[in-house]
């Protein structure tokens, strides 16, 4: 693994962390380690850095309404699924758009304040866009676990053992 891929690692695993610390895990030198860093953020390989934030635990997330939405589109002449991915992730509701293999083409992760406001959207923005066939939504509920975060805390038994 080179030293690019190994900070990369290390920012995945803990974005706070310093050049120092950086430095003294890579056996590079400070000024190596933030050069490196800054040809990663320059090239556009390292976009953001961003909290992980616990949707159980902040108020704010508690109250928004997350969907999951499959979409089955007719693909434009010369730009295929881009042209409609790109009408579709411009939209502030928009959090994630994926293309995908299956029985549906583009699955779309969306945000809203209410169940009326998800599908006041779904139903005047995403299926008024040209190409777009089918749509199924499925309310988000719960997230047990995200992009490897458990965000459920682990219950342990406390009661004692018996002994026979």
């Amino acid at each position: 693994m080179d030293v690019s891929e190994e900070i990369l690692n290390l920012l995945r695993d803990n974005a706070r962390l310093s050049i120092e610390d950086i430095s003294a895990m890579t056996k590079k030198t400070p000024g190596e380690v933030s050069e490196i860093i800054r040809k990663l953020e320059n090239d556009g390989v390292i976009m953001k850095y961003a909290a992980i934030i616990n949707p159980e635990k902040d108020a704010g997330a508690k109250e928004k309404v997350k969907a999951e939405i499959e979409i089955q589109v007719t693909p434009e002449r010369e730009r295929g699924f881009d042209g409609l991915a790109d009408r579709v992730y411009r939209f502030p509701q928009v959090k994630s758009l994926y293309l995908m293999s299956g029985g549906y083409d583009l699955k779309v992760i969306i945000e809203g304040d209410s169940l009326q406001d998800v599908a006041q959207f779904v139903a005047r923005k995403l299926s008024t866009i040209e190409g777009v066939r089918s749509i199924k939504t499925h309310f988000i509920l719960k997230t047990y676990k995200e992009n490897d975060i458990v965000y459920v805390e682990e219950r342990s038994d406390s009661r004692e053992g018996v002994v026979a």
